[in-house]
């Protein structure tokens, strides 16, 4: 069943330091888990992960927390493969868009930004097939990224690591524009690490599928900018 998230709208976000917006976001935006365990039985690693959200009129604002035994970042540049180091995402989709936009970020701040589009074909190992169109460097340059781990790529580590990862992302980039009043769109968020020695695959709404496949847009839920 999918889930439904209200977002609050916080006015002044956009002009408000690094440290503010973290006080923020903590003390009036929400937080929900991303602890939807898809595929137990193939992949049972359960990293805690959570997420803070609200919005101001030109941009959503995602924290991510995450607390993992492995860290991974072997990837820096943009449209990189992160979904191979230790990652967070937030896919969106406006409901009157055929297309929806996905936006990935290793621990190290990097950024894979794309919109894609379903073909209606099945893979062989039963993912959707999708055309994939990638973001440019000016689009992901308009998503200011801070990464608690810092930017230099490394490999693999084993310990306790907790980490964090701030995204302030333009709404503009779903095609729309926030007016007053609640602007419905679907979506979905995900933390994954298919390169690490614990790979796992984890989302905030459920996913159906016979194997790992963030790519169902029938399984976002309703993310409602109030």
């Amino acid at each position: 069943m999918s889930q439904t998230l209200q977002v609050p709208f916080i006015a002044d976000l956009d002009f408000l330091n690094t440290d503010a917006i973290f006080n923020r976001l903590e003390s009036s935006g929400v937080r929900h888990n991303i602890g939807e365990l898809n595929w137990k039985d193939e992949y049972p690693y359960h990293p805690l992960t959570t997420f803070t959200i609200a919005h101001s009129a030109k941009y959503i604002y995602v924290n991510f927390f995450v607390r993992c035994n492995y860290l991974r970042a072997v990837n820096f540049e943009n449209n990189s493969p992160v979904h191979e180091d230790s990652c967070v995402m937030f896919y969106l989709r406006n409901p009157q868009s055929d297309t929806y936009e996905c936006f990935e970020f290793n621990c190290i701040g990097a950024v894979n930004a794309s919109r894609r589009r379903l073909t209606g074909a099945v893979n062989e190992d039963g993912s959707n097939a999708v055309e994939s169109t990638p973001m440019t460097d000016e689009e992901i340059a308009s998503i200011a990224v801070l990464p608690s781990c810092g930017r230099r790529p490394f490999r693999e580590i084993e310990g306790l690591f907790t980490w964090d990862i701030l995204a302030a992302i333009p709404v503009s980039l779903m095609g729309v524009e926030y007016k007053e009043g609640p602007l419905t769109l679907n979506g979905n968020f995900f933390k994954c690490a298919s390169g690490t020695s614990q790979p796992h695959f984890l989302s905030w709404s459920p996913v159906i599928s016979p194997k790992p496949d963030f790519n169902r847009p029938a399984s976002f839920g309703d993310i409602i900018l109030q």
